[in-house]
């Protein structure tokens, strides 16, 4: 059976949810940490084994087992040789599951199960005289079978590697229904096949387990490198250390800080895990990620650094694009430039400073807003305005992911120069409220509105998000789906990389 690459990534990563989370693009201090989290609770980790054995099933049907040849004695008639063909799983039913994680790996298992076959059979026996043969059909229901396998996950080299460290199936019984052949025949072939169609069901098995572990580990070694938001940013996902597997959840810890996007090195530092980034004990939902505040820092930085944080107010009212609108504001600009247009331009002068406190985001925005007039022959820099803004942000899951609006709460204002005189600020105060709440506010949270996608295997979506903002983080708990036309389109095939 021929095992898509791309459905064994997409199962594997959402198992161990981080997979996604692949080494990226800064080279890392000796003292740093990671800056985000992710956590898969127990919830996590029951959704995502039934997700792997109910596609698990459909991945290995029809399964062709080996022929089998065998000869045996039988009363009467004396030495028989039988044959199997044409074996075929064509069907399995897990109604018993279970999975649990521990300092020695994640431990599957799937039992009380169900299996049927279909086959073909033949004999053939000599007498003094003539050969005897016969051929026909069979079913077999396979009773009480067992598949239990150990994977661990270790950090290497900044990848993550994915072995299997132990496994077993075993099958309790089976029934076999013979149909044709003499009235003998049924108990022959019952004592002497039983043992090997149950081996063999067996080593089936654990041969598709043992590939899909080998496919899968190769898979994980050759993901890319950074995780690229846009044209701007990448987000530097570097694991920190190996997942920290508990009694009830997985969790991972990354690096998390953004970078320029066409900063490309890989970094090979690994940290001690200072602290258990789960909040509480038994998450309510299916998975928690934790962002600390330098995460949106590091986005604010790049973003400053790369010479995007400056903005044109083009959707102000046309008595502000005009100098007779501010004549009783700025006497001195009507008089010189009557009548002419103006714009008026946004620039951040240094990176945002980004608090999380409880149940709060806020922000310091330093800017200047500098006015130009539109003069019929130039271009002419008039005034500006230095900022010191406060504002306070929420953040919000628009589908997958983490987005956020800004309200301002406060504002100061100086004049940083003027070719027009000095200015009256007292008056110029009010004029520089409204264009930042009702002008420029507006248009910053276009931009984030966007937001950045949340590390989540391809298909999947949150669902009954909820974020908290505490202790210098916001934390995303969410339960998660997925829709039967992505997986169907992604062709998932599960149990061979159980």
């Amino acid at each position: 059976m021929e095992i898509s690459s791309k459905s064994m990534e997409n199962a594997i990563r959402f198992i161990f949810f981080s997979f996604l989370l692949i080494p990226a693009n800064t080279q890392l201090e000796s003292n740093q940490k990671g800056y985000i989290s992710a956590v898969l609770s127990t919830k996590g980790l029951d959704f995502a084994k039934d997700l792997l054995i109910e596609k698990a099933v459909s991945s290995i049907i029809p399964l062709q087992l080996s022929d089998i040849e065998k000869s045996a004695k039988i009363p009467v008639v004396g030495k028989v040789r039988m044959g199997l063909s044409d074996i075929v799983i064509y069907s399995v039913d897990f109604p018993f599951s279970s999975v649990a994680t521990g300092d020695s790996g994640i431990v599957l298992v799937a039992s009380g199960a169900t299996a049927n076959l279909n086959m073909k059979w033949k004999y053939s026996y000599k007498t003094w005289i003539v050969t005897i043969s016969d051929q026909g059909t069979a079913t077999v229901e396979v009773l009480g079978m067992v598949v239990w396998l150990k994977a661990a996950v270790i950090n290497e080299e900044g990848t993550l590697k994915l072995f299997l460290s132990d496994y077993e199936c075993h099958v309790k019984d089976i029934s076999i229904n013979v149909d044709g052949g003499a009235s003998w025949l049924y108990q022959g072939i019952v004592d002497a096949f039983r043992g090997k169609i149950m081996s063999e069901v067996e080593d089936a098995i654990i041969k598709k387990i043992k590939e899909g572990i080998i496919k899968l580990d190769t898979l994980l070694q050759s993901l890319p490198k950074q995780l690229q938001v846009n044209s701007v940013v990448a987000l530097n996902v570097t694991f920190m250390d190996d997942p920290l597997l508990t009694n009830s959840s997985v969790e991972l810890e990354i690096n998390g800080l953004f970078s320029r996007a066409d900063e490309i090195s890989v970094s090979n530092y690994y940290s001690k895990r200072a602290r258990n980034f789960l909040s509480c004990n038994g998450l309510a939902k299916m998975v928690e990620i934790s962002l600390h505040e330098k995460v949106f820092q590091s986005a604010a930085s790049v973003y400053f650094h790369a010479d995007h944080m400056h903005w044109t107010l083009n959707k102000i009212p046309e008595s502000l694009t005009k100098t007779a609108g501010w004549r009783y504001i700025i006497p001195q600009l009507y008089e010189q430039y009557p009548n002419d247009d103006m714009k008026l331009h946004v620039t951040v002068t240094s990176p945002p400073v980004i608090r999380i406190a409880d149940h709060d985001v806020d922000t310091t925005i330093y800017a200047d807003l500098t006015f130009e007039v539109l003069d019929p022959s130039e271009v002419v820099s008039i005034a500006c305005i230095s900022l010191v803004i406060s504002a306070s942000c929420s953040a919000e899951i628009h589908r997958s992911n983490l987005t956020g609006s800004i309200k301002l709460t406060n504002f100061a204002s100086s004049l940083a120069w003027s070719n027009i005189g000095n200015l009256n600020m007292h008056l110029l105060q009010a004029a520089m409220s409204t264009v930042l709440e009702n002008f420029f506010m507006p248009d910053l949270n276009l931009h984030l509105r966007n937001g950045f996608p949340l590390p989540l295997p391809h298909g999947f979506t949150l669902q009954n998000a909820e974020i908290v903002q505490l202790d210098s983080k916001v934390m995303v708990r969410s339960d998660l789906s997925y829709t039967e036309d992505i997986i169907s389109r992604l062709g998932i095939n599960l149990l061979a990389t159980a």
